[in-house]
Protein backbone atom coordinates (compact mmCIF):
# COMPACT_ATOMS: atom_id res chain seq x y z
CA UNK A 1 0.00 0.00 0.00
CA UNK A 2 1.26 3.49 -0.83
CA UNK A 3 0.79 6.34 1.63
CA UNK A 4 1.11 10.08 1.13
CA UNK A 5 3.97 11.89 2.84
CA UNK A 6 1.69 13.08 5.66
CA UNK A 7 0.27 9.60 6.14
CA UNK A 8 3.79 8.31 6.65
CA UNK A 9 3.98 10.59 9.68
CA UNK A 10 0.65 9.49 11.17
CA UNK A 11 0.49 5.75 10.57
CA UNK A 12 2.86 3.54 12.55
CA UNK A 13 3.36 0.54 14.81
CA UNK A 14 5.88 0.58 17.61
CA UNK A 15 9.04 -1.52 17.20
CA UNK A 16 10.80 -2.70 20.33
CA UNK A 17 13.99 -0.92 21.34
CA UNK A 18 16.96 -2.45 19.59
CA UNK A 19 14.87 -4.36 17.10
CA UNK A 20 16.15 -4.66 13.57
CA UNK A 21 14.24 -3.10 10.71
CA UNK A 22 15.19 -4.59 7.36
CA UNK A 23 15.82 -1.59 5.14
CA UNK A 24 14.73 -1.01 1.60
CA UNK A 25 18.15 -1.17 -0.06
CA UNK A 26 17.63 1.63 -2.54
CA UNK A 27 21.14 2.00 -3.89
CA UNK A 28 22.03 5.47 -5.14
CA UNK A 29 21.71 5.82 -8.91
CA UNK A 30 22.24 8.51 -11.52
CA UNK A 31 18.80 8.13 -13.04
CA UNK A 32 16.67 11.26 -13.48
CA UNK A 33 14.67 12.07 -10.37
CA UNK A 34 12.16 14.69 -9.25
CA UNK A 35 10.19 15.13 -6.04
CA UNK A 36 6.53 14.09 -5.81
CA UNK A 37 3.70 13.79 -3.29
CA UNK A 38 5.39 10.88 -1.49
CA UNK A 39 8.72 12.63 -1.11
CA UNK A 40 10.04 12.83 2.44
CA UNK A 41 11.53 16.21 3.26
CA UNK A 42 14.62 16.30 5.48
CA UNK A 43 15.96 19.18 7.55
CA UNK A 44 19.55 19.32 8.85
CA UNK A 45 20.31 21.09 12.13
CA UNK A 46 24.06 21.44 12.65
CA UNK A 47 26.05 21.67 9.42
CA UNK A 48 29.49 20.53 10.55
CA UNK A 49 31.27 17.44 9.28
CA UNK A 50 29.06 14.90 11.06
CA UNK A 51 25.87 16.72 10.17
CA UNK A 52 26.86 17.01 6.52
CA UNK A 53 27.67 13.30 6.40
CA UNK A 54 24.35 12.47 8.05
CA UNK A 55 22.54 14.50 5.40
CA UNK A 56 24.35 12.63 2.64
CA UNK A 57 23.45 9.31 4.25
CA UNK A 58 19.81 10.34 4.58
CA UNK A 59 19.71 11.16 0.88
CA UNK A 60 21.28 7.78 0.07
CA UNK A 61 18.84 5.87 2.27
CA UNK A 62 15.75 6.33 0.16
CA UNK A 63 15.18 7.15 -3.49
CA UNK A 64 12.36 9.56 -2.67
CA UNK A 65 13.99 11.94 -0.17
CA UNK A 66 15.09 15.55 -0.48
CA UNK A 67 17.10 17.83 1.75
CA UNK A 68 14.79 20.85 1.91
CA UNK A 69 16.10 22.92 4.84
CA UNK A 70 19.32 23.56 6.77
CA UNK A 71 20.09 25.35 10.04
CA UNK A 72 23.30 26.31 11.80
CA UNK A 73 24.53 28.95 14.21
CA UNK A 74 27.04 30.09 11.58
CA UNK A 75 26.30 31.06 7.97
CA UNK A 76 29.73 29.99 6.71
CA UNK A 77 29.27 26.47 8.08
CA UNK A 78 25.86 26.18 6.45
CA UNK A 79 27.07 27.44 3.09
CA UNK A 80 30.11 25.15 3.04
CA UNK A 81 27.95 22.15 3.85
CA UNK A 82 25.34 23.11 1.27
CA UNK A 83 27.96 23.51 -1.44
CA UNK A 84 29.42 20.06 -0.76
CA UNK A 85 26.03 18.35 -0.61
CA UNK A 86 24.74 20.04 -3.73
CA UNK A 87 27.79 18.92 -5.68
CA UNK A 88 27.08 15.31 -4.66
CA UNK A 89 23.29 15.36 -4.94
CA UNK A 90 22.23 18.23 -7.23
CA UNK A 91 18.66 16.93 -7.64
CA UNK A 92 17.98 15.89 -4.09
CA UNK A 93 19.36 19.01 -2.40
CA UNK A 94 16.50 21.47 -2.72
CA UNK A 95 17.46 24.08 -0.13
CA UNK A 96 16.43 27.61 -1.08
CA UNK A 97 17.37 30.98 0.40
CA UNK A 98 14.13 30.89 2.37
CA UNK A 99 14.93 27.47 3.85
CA UNK A 100 18.41 28.38 5.11
CA UNK A 101 18.25 29.34 8.79
CA UNK A 102 21.15 30.91 10.68
CA UNK A 103 21.57 31.83 14.35
CA UNK A 104 21.01 30.37 17.79
CA UNK A 105 17.27 30.09 17.09
CA UNK A 106 17.75 28.60 13.62
CA UNK A 107 16.59 25.16 14.78
CA UNK A 108 13.17 26.51 15.75
CA UNK A 109 12.60 28.07 12.34
CA UNK A 110 13.67 24.89 10.55
CA UNK A 111 11.41 22.68 12.67
CA UNK A 112 8.51 25.02 11.97
CA UNK A 113 9.09 24.53 8.24
CA UNK A 114 7.53 21.76 6.15
CA UNK A 115 9.99 18.98 6.93
CA UNK A 116 9.18 15.40 7.87
CA UNK A 117 12.53 14.22 9.26
CA UNK A 118 15.10 16.24 11.18
CA UNK A 119 18.76 15.38 11.60
CA UNK A 120 20.11 16.72 14.92
CA UNK A 121 23.87 17.25 14.72
CA UNK A 122 24.57 20.51 16.55
CA UNK A 123 26.90 20.48 19.60
CA UNK A 124 25.71 18.22 22.41
CA UNK A 125 24.44 20.90 24.80
CA UNK A 126 21.76 21.96 22.32
CA UNK A 127 20.34 18.47 21.89
CA UNK A 128 17.64 18.60 24.62
CA UNK A 129 16.13 21.80 23.17
CA UNK A 130 16.33 20.51 19.62
CA UNK A 131 14.90 17.06 20.35
CA UNK A 132 12.03 18.43 22.42
CA UNK A 133 11.11 20.86 19.65
CA UNK A 134 11.30 18.19 16.94
CA UNK A 135 9.14 15.69 18.83
CA UNK A 136 6.61 18.33 19.84
CA UNK A 137 6.31 19.25 16.17
CA UNK A 138 5.72 15.62 15.16
CA UNK A 139 8.96 15.06 13.24
CA UNK A 140 10.88 11.81 12.85
CA UNK A 141 14.41 12.23 14.21
CA UNK A 142 17.95 11.13 13.63
CA UNK A 143 19.65 12.23 16.87
CA UNK A 144 23.44 12.26 16.79
CA UNK A 145 25.19 11.11 19.94
CA UNK A 146 25.51 12.21 22.70
CA UNK A 147 22.27 13.69 23.92
CA UNK A 148 22.98 15.83 26.98
CA UNK A 149 25.90 17.33 28.90
CA UNK A 150 24.22 17.16 32.32
CA UNK A 151 21.56 15.19 34.18
CA UNK A 152 18.79 17.81 33.93
CA UNK A 153 19.28 17.86 30.17
CA UNK A 154 19.29 14.08 29.99
CA UNK A 155 16.04 13.86 31.92
CA UNK A 156 14.50 16.14 29.29
CA UNK A 157 15.80 13.88 26.52
CA UNK A 158 14.35 10.82 28.27
CA UNK A 159 10.95 12.50 28.43
CA UNK A 160 11.16 13.56 24.77
CA UNK A 161 12.08 10.01 23.72
CA UNK A 162 9.07 8.64 25.56
CA UNK A 163 6.86 11.24 23.93
CA UNK A 164 8.22 10.25 20.52
CA UNK A 165 7.19 6.66 21.24
CA UNK A 166 3.71 7.75 22.27
CA UNK A 167 3.39 9.82 19.09
CA UNK A 168 4.66 6.90 16.99
CA UNK A 169 7.66 8.81 15.67
CA UNK A 170 10.95 7.16 14.76
CA UNK A 171 13.93 8.18 16.88
CA UNK A 172 17.25 6.75 15.73
CA UNK A 173 20.40 7.51 17.71
CA UNK A 174 23.88 8.27 16.43
CA UNK A 175 25.38 5.29 18.27
CA UNK A 176 26.57 3.94 14.94
CA UNK A 177 28.13 0.72 16.26
CA UNK A 178 24.65 -0.52 17.16
CA UNK A 179 23.98 -0.49 13.42
CA UNK A 180 27.25 -2.22 12.50
CA UNK A 181 26.48 -5.74 11.28
CA UNK A 182 29.63 -7.46 12.64
CA UNK A 183 28.98 -6.02 16.11
CA UNK A 184 25.36 -7.04 16.00
CA UNK A 185 26.49 -10.59 15.28
CA UNK A 186 29.19 -10.55 17.95
CA UNK A 187 27.32 -8.93 20.82
CA UNK A 188 24.27 -10.98 19.91
CA UNK A 189 26.26 -14.14 20.60
CA UNK A 190 27.56 -12.74 23.88
CA UNK A 191 24.03 -11.87 24.97
CA UNK A 192 22.95 -15.39 24.01
CA UNK A 193 25.49 -16.84 26.43
CA UNK A 194 28.30 -17.90 24.10
CA UNK A 195 30.99 -16.86 26.64
CA UNK A 196 28.82 -17.75 29.63
CA UNK A 197 28.27 -15.26 32.42
CA UNK A 198 30.46 -12.16 32.17
CA UNK A 199 32.97 -11.91 35.01
CA UNK A 200 34.82 -8.75 34.04
CA UNK A 201 35.13 -6.33 31.12
CA UNK A 202 37.41 -3.64 29.76
CA UNK A 203 36.53 -0.83 27.35
CA UNK A 204 38.87 1.77 25.87
CA UNK A 205 38.86 4.84 23.68
CA UNK A 206 42.47 6.03 23.67
CA UNK A 207 43.20 8.31 20.77
CA UNK A 208 44.98 11.50 19.73
CA UNK A 209 43.95 15.12 19.90
CA UNK A 210 41.27 16.64 17.70
CA UNK A 211 40.85 19.89 15.79
CA UNK A 212 41.16 23.42 17.13
CA UNK A 213 40.12 26.71 15.47
CA UNK A 214 42.26 29.79 16.04
CA UNK A 215 40.40 32.90 17.15
CA UNK A 216 39.57 35.19 14.23
CA UNK A 217 39.23 38.94 14.18
CA UNK A 218 35.68 39.99 14.97
CA UNK A 219 34.75 36.86 16.89
CA UNK A 220 33.08 37.46 20.24
CA UNK A 221 34.10 35.32 23.19
CA UNK A 222 30.93 33.24 22.75
CA UNK A 223 31.51 32.72 19.03
CA UNK A 224 35.07 31.57 19.74
CA UNK A 225 33.80 29.06 22.30
CA UNK A 226 30.98 27.79 20.11
CA UNK A 227 33.40 27.23 17.23
CA UNK A 228 35.67 25.32 19.63
CA UNK A 229 32.86 23.61 21.49
CA UNK A 230 34.78 20.38 22.06
CA UNK A 231 36.89 22.00 24.76
CA UNK A 232 34.10 23.25 27.03
CA UNK A 233 32.27 20.69 29.11
CA UNK A 234 29.12 22.83 29.16
CA UNK A 235 28.96 22.44 25.34
CA UNK A 236 30.42 18.97 24.72
CA UNK A 237 30.10 17.14 28.02
CA UNK A 238 33.89 16.52 27.92
CA UNK A 239 35.44 13.89 25.69
CA UNK A 240 34.19 10.94 27.73
CA UNK A 241 30.67 12.04 26.83
CA UNK A 242 31.30 13.51 23.39
CA UNK A 243 33.61 10.87 21.87
CA UNK A 244 34.43 7.97 24.20
CA UNK A 245 30.73 7.38 24.80
CA UNK A 246 30.90 5.04 21.79
CA UNK A 247 32.93 2.63 23.91
CA UNK A 248 30.63 3.19 26.88
CA UNK A 249 27.70 2.28 24.66
CA UNK A 250 29.36 -0.90 23.36
CA UNK A 251 30.14 -1.90 26.95
CA UNK A 252 26.52 -1.30 27.91
CA UNK A 253 25.35 -3.31 24.92
CA UNK A 254 27.54 -6.25 25.91
CA UNK A 255 26.24 -6.04 29.48
CA UNK A 256 22.66 -6.34 28.30
CA UNK A 257 21.93 -2.62 28.70
CA UNK A 258 21.59 -2.95 32.45
CA UNK A 259 22.53 0.07 34.53
CA UNK A 260 25.69 -0.29 36.62
CA UNK A 261 25.29 0.32 40.32
CA UNK A 262 28.15 2.77 40.77
CA UNK A 263 31.37 4.11 39.30
CA UNK A 264 34.67 5.13 40.87
CA UNK A 265 37.47 6.86 39.06
CA UNK A 266 39.70 9.78 38.33
CA UNK A 267 40.95 11.89 35.47
CA UNK A 268 42.72 15.11 34.67
CA UNK A 269 44.77 17.29 32.32
CA UNK A 270 48.35 16.08 31.91
CA UNK A 271 49.24 17.10 28.37
CA UNK A 272 46.47 19.28 27.02
CA UNK A 273 46.90 22.09 29.55
CA UNK A 274 46.96 25.18 27.31
CA UNK A 275 44.04 27.58 28.02
CA UNK A 276 42.87 27.09 24.44
CA UNK A 277 41.67 23.64 25.52
CA UNK A 278 39.02 25.19 27.75
CA UNK A 279 38.12 23.16 30.83
CA UNK A 280 38.00 19.56 29.59
CA UNK A 281 40.19 16.68 30.77
CA UNK A 282 42.52 14.74 28.50
CA UNK A 283 42.10 11.38 30.26
CA UNK A 284 39.71 9.36 32.46
CA UNK A 285 40.20 6.04 34.28
CA UNK A 286 37.05 4.47 35.73
CA UNK A 287 35.70 1.30 37.30
CA UNK A 288 32.01 0.51 36.85
CA UNK A 289 30.42 -2.03 39.19
CA UNK A 290 27.40 -4.05 38.10
CA UNK A 291 25.11 -6.45 39.98
CA UNK A 292 26.85 -9.53 41.32
CA UNK A 293 30.18 -7.78 41.77
CA UNK A 294 30.97 -7.72 38.04
CA UNK A 295 33.40 -4.91 37.29
CA UNK A 296 34.11 -3.12 34.03
CA UNK A 297 37.28 -1.06 33.61
CA UNK A 298 37.07 1.94 31.33
CA UNK A 299 39.89 4.11 30.03
CA UNK A 300 39.87 7.00 27.58
CA UNK A 301 42.29 9.73 26.61
CA UNK A 302 42.96 12.32 23.92
CA UNK A 303 46.75 12.68 23.87
CA UNK A 304 48.97 12.76 20.82
CA UNK A 305 51.87 10.29 20.52
CA UNK A 306 50.33 7.75 22.88
CA UNK A 307 49.37 4.12 22.25
CA UNK A 308 45.90 3.92 20.67
CA UNK A 309 43.15 1.56 21.77
CA UNK A 310 39.48 1.41 20.84
CA UNK A 311 38.04 -1.90 21.94
CA UNK A 312 35.80 -3.88 24.27
CA UNK A 313 37.10 -7.08 25.86
CA UNK A 314 34.89 -9.42 27.87
CA UNK A 315 35.88 -12.33 30.08
CA UNK A 316 33.17 -14.87 30.80
CA UNK A 317 33.14 -18.14 32.72
CA UNK A 318 33.04 -20.06 29.42
CA UNK A 319 35.09 -17.90 27.10
CA UNK A 320 36.32 -14.48 26.08
CA UNK A 321 35.26 -11.95 23.47
CA UNK A 322 37.12 -9.10 21.83
CA UNK A 323 35.68 -6.41 19.59
CA UNK A 324 38.40 -4.11 18.27
CA UNK A 325 37.25 -1.07 16.31
CA UNK A 326 40.75 -0.31 15.05
CA UNK A 327 41.62 -3.72 13.60
CA UNK A 328 38.12 -4.96 12.82
CA UNK A 329 38.58 -8.04 15.00
CA UNK A 330 35.37 -9.68 16.23
CA UNK A 331 36.25 -12.95 17.92
CA UNK A 332 35.15 -15.32 20.67
CA UNK A 333 37.49 -17.88 22.22
CA UNK A 334 36.82 -20.61 24.78
CA UNK A 335 34.28 -23.42 24.77
CA UNK A 336 32.44 -22.09 21.72
CA UNK A 337 35.01 -20.29 19.56
CA UNK A 338 33.77 -18.08 16.74
CA UNK A 339 35.09 -15.39 14.43
CA UNK A 340 33.07 -12.98 12.33
CA UNK A 341 33.47 -13.53 8.60
CA UNK A 342 31.09 -11.31 6.68
CA UNK A 343 31.71 -13.03 3.34
CA UNK A 344 29.88 -16.10 4.64
CA UNK A 345 26.74 -14.04 5.24
CA UNK A 346 25.96 -13.73 1.55
CA UNK A 347 25.29 -16.36 -1.09
CA UNK A 348 24.93 -13.73 -3.82
CA UNK A 349 28.16 -12.04 -4.91
CA UNK A 350 26.42 -8.79 -5.84
CA UNK A 351 24.69 -8.61 -2.47
CA UNK A 352 28.06 -9.06 -0.77
CA UNK A 353 29.62 -6.28 -2.84
CA UNK A 354 26.74 -3.97 -2.02
CA UNK A 355 27.09 -4.76 1.67
CA UNK A 356 30.62 -3.44 1.60
CA UNK A 357 29.41 -0.02 0.43
CA UNK A 358 26.86 0.40 3.23
CA UNK A 359 28.69 1.70 6.29
CA UNK A 360 27.27 1.61 9.79
CA UNK A 361 26.50 5.31 9.38
CA UNK A 362 24.52 4.51 6.26
CA UNK A 363 22.80 1.59 7.97
CA UNK A 364 21.38 3.95 10.61
CA UNK A 365 19.64 5.98 7.94
CA UNK A 366 18.62 2.97 5.86
CA UNK A 367 16.73 1.63 8.87
CA UNK A 368 15.34 5.02 9.88
CA UNK A 369 13.79 5.67 6.48
CA UNK A 370 12.65 2.06 6.10
CA UNK A 371 10.84 2.39 9.43
CA UNK A 372 9.02 5.47 8.16
CA UNK A 373 8.10 3.87 4.85
CA UNK A 374 6.95 0.65 6.55
CA UNK A 375 5.06 2.48 9.32
CA UNK A 376 7.08 0.63 11.98
CA UNK A 377 8.77 3.34 14.06
CA UNK A 378 12.12 2.69 15.68
CA UNK A 379 12.74 4.20 19.11
CA UNK A 380 16.28 3.98 20.49
CA UNK A 381 15.40 6.23 23.40
CA UNK A 382 15.67 3.86 26.35
CA UNK A 383 19.11 2.40 25.73
CA UNK A 384 20.64 5.51 24.15
CA UNK A 385 19.83 7.65 27.20
CA UNK A 386 21.05 4.93 29.56
CA UNK A 387 24.44 4.91 27.83
CA UNK A 388 24.54 8.71 28.08
CA UNK A 389 23.82 8.41 31.81
CA UNK A 390 26.64 5.90 32.28
CA UNK A 391 29.06 8.30 30.56
CA UNK A 392 27.83 11.26 32.63
CA UNK A 393 28.28 9.27 35.84
CA UNK A 394 31.81 8.40 34.73
CA UNK A 395 32.62 12.06 34.16
CA UNK A 396 31.21 12.96 37.57
CA UNK A 397 33.37 10.29 39.21
CA UNK A 398 36.41 11.43 37.24
CA UNK A 399 35.89 15.08 38.13
CA UNK A 400 35.36 14.47 41.83
CA UNK A 401 37.48 11.38 42.46
CA UNK A 402 34.52 9.93 44.34
CA UNK A 403 32.30 6.89 43.98
CA UNK A 404 29.07 7.98 42.31
CA UNK A 405 25.98 5.81 42.14
CA UNK A 406 24.00 5.87 38.94
CA UNK A 407 20.97 6.96 40.93
CA UNK A 408 22.93 9.97 42.21
CA UNK A 409 24.09 10.78 38.70
CA UNK A 410 20.58 10.77 37.25
CA UNK A 411 19.26 12.85 40.15
CA UNK A 412 22.00 15.48 39.92
CA UNK A 413 20.74 19.06 39.67
CA UNK A 414 24.00 20.46 38.31
CA UNK A 415 23.27 22.44 35.14
CA UNK A 416 26.29 23.00 32.89
CA UNK A 417 24.60 24.65 29.92
CA UNK A 418 23.47 28.22 30.64
CA UNK A 419 19.86 29.21 30.10
CA UNK A 420 19.06 31.95 27.58
CA UNK A 421 22.38 31.65 25.77
CA UNK A 422 23.18 34.62 23.52
CA UNK A 423 26.15 35.93 21.55
CA UNK A 424 26.87 38.35 24.40
CA UNK A 425 26.83 35.72 27.14
CA UNK A 426 30.02 35.64 29.21
CA UNK A 427 30.37 32.16 30.61
CA UNK A 428 33.31 30.39 32.19
CA UNK A 429 33.40 27.13 34.13
CA UNK A 430 36.28 26.06 36.36
CA UNK A 431 38.50 23.08 35.61
CA UNK A 432 37.59 20.18 37.89
CA UNK A 433 40.18 18.79 40.33
CA UNK A 434 39.59 15.27 41.72
CA UNK A 435 39.46 15.36 45.51
CA UNK A 436 38.53 19.05 45.54
CA UNK A 437 35.62 19.37 43.11
CA UNK A 438 32.41 18.32 44.82
CA UNK A 439 29.55 16.31 43.39
CA UNK A 440 26.44 18.43 42.86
Amino acid sequence: MQYSRREFIKKAGIATAGSVVIPHLTWATNTPWTSNSDTLKVGLIGCGGRGSAAAQEALNADNNVVLSAMADAFADSLEASLKTLKEKEPRKVQVTEKSKFVGLDAYQRLIESDVDVVLLAAPTAFRPDHLEAAVNAGKHVFCEKPFAVDAPGLRRVMAAAQKAKEKQLSLVSGFCWRYHLPKRETFGKVLNGQIGGILTAEATYNTGELWYKERQKGWSDMEYKLRNWLYYNWLSGDHIVEQAIHSVDMLQWAMGDVTPLRVTGSGGRQKRIDPKYGNVFDHFALTYEYEGGVKAYFFCRQQNNTAPSYAVELAGDEGRCIVDCRTGKHEITGKKPWKYDDETKFTDENAYKKSQTRSMYQQEHDELFASIRDNKPINDGEWMTRSNLVALAGRMAGYTGQTISLEQALSSEEVLFPADLSWETQYDVEIAIPGITEFK
